[in-house]
């Protein structure tokens, strides 16, 4: 199966120049492109003069990690596409299995490696560990990372194993039901369009997988740190997108209630913590929540073909309240 691996770049020329050597190296039977998210650096001129085997795409806009994909992705013809973010370093013959189970398994559209941390490289990386799951009121959490606890790399996910969704620092799809779905939602800008992604391409009746002999490292924040608000903002927004748009009808109003009830006391931790920032990016995005709220519902699907998207009431409860720090703690 040809593939193409594309990095969506934003004044990132320095993560270009430290990882794209590996990503060259171990990526022998793929195409590499850099889709440049109309950088303000030289990071064009740098591609062009150090790597001229690299395929660059010029995006016109910045318009996040979304916009970028989905414009640069209009130009990439590969049959697997992998979504790879700057700020990764690939290992050898990490492809291999991702093509594999590709080439096994038709019904499976989406796929994601181990994802190790890159600053600790026996650790579970946050942003997609060993594959994502969501809890009954859409909070995200994986095998190996719990909220912002993470856990070391002993060999506990080296099977394959299925999964509710993949990491945007490391997504393999399948170029035709990328298109078939209507890419990645630009109303997100950045934070967990991935996982609606994830949602709407198993209702229309495909699985996701998670790749354990396929090894990546992850620097993480290399974008948004997490004590940037503006992380809090869109993970708090786009949670309440992701239900509003992919939940049944009869689940909308008590999960959706729900869950802004859990954003409300999360927002006043963050004010007994000392971070009004915070505290003030949860209520801004429950307002930006309301103002896209007709938007977003126009988006639902005709038919829901997915029951049970979660296999956890509340991982905030089982966490914050019992205690439970590792995924093979929780009650499921």
């Amino acid at each position: 199966m040809n593939t193409a691996v594309v990095i969506l770049n934003w004044n990132g020329k320095d993560l270009l120049e430290k990882f794209l050597p590996s990503i060259l190296l171990y990526s022998e039977d793929a195409k590499v492109y850099v889709a440049d998210n109309h950088s303000s650096d030289d990071s064009v001129k740098f591609l062009k003069r150090n790597f001229p085997q690299v395929q660059v795409i010029q995006n016109t806009s910045n318009n996040g990690y979304a916009g970028g994909y989905n414009e640069a992705l209009k130009q990439v013809s590969e049959e697997i596409i992998v979504l790879l973010n700057s700020d990764v370093e690939v290992t050898s013959s990490w492809l291999a299995p991702i093509v594999e189970i590709f080439q096994k398994e038709a019904e499976v559209a989406a796929i994601q490696p181990k994802i190790l941390d890159y600053k600790r490289k026996d650790h579970f990386e946050y942003a997609g560990a060993a594959g994502g799951y969501l809890d009954q009121f859409g909070y995200p959490y994986c095998r190996g990372r719990i909220f912002q606890t993470t856990e070391e790399d002993s060999g506990q996910y080296d099977n394959n194993a299925e999964i509710f969704w993949a990491s945007g620092a490391c997504l393999a799809i399948r170029n035709s039901v990328y298109q078939e779905a209507g890419g990645l939602d630009e109303d997100f800008f950045a934070h967990q369009e991935e996982i609606d992604l994830c949602w709407r391409i198993q209702n229309m009746g495909y699985r996701i997988k998670y790749a354990a002999d396929s090894v990546v490292y992850h620097v993480g924040g290399a974008t948004l740190s997490s004590m940037d608000p503006k992380k809090t903002y869109y993970n708090f927004r786009n949670g309440l997108f992701l239900l509003l748009k992919n939940l049944r009808s009869r689940d909308l109003l008590p999960i959706i209630f729900g869950r802004m009830i859990l954003d409300g006391v999360a927002a006043l931790k963050f004010l007994s913590d000392g971070k009004p920032d915070h505290f003030t990016a949860v209520l801004k995005a429950h307002g930006s929540f309301y103002s896209s709220f007709n938007k977003m519902r126009k988006k639902r699907p005709d038919e829901f073909k997915i029951d049970q998207y979660y296999n956890l009431r509340s991982i905030v409860y089982q966490h914050f309240i019992l205690k439970k720090a590792r995924f093979s703690e929780l009650e499921k």
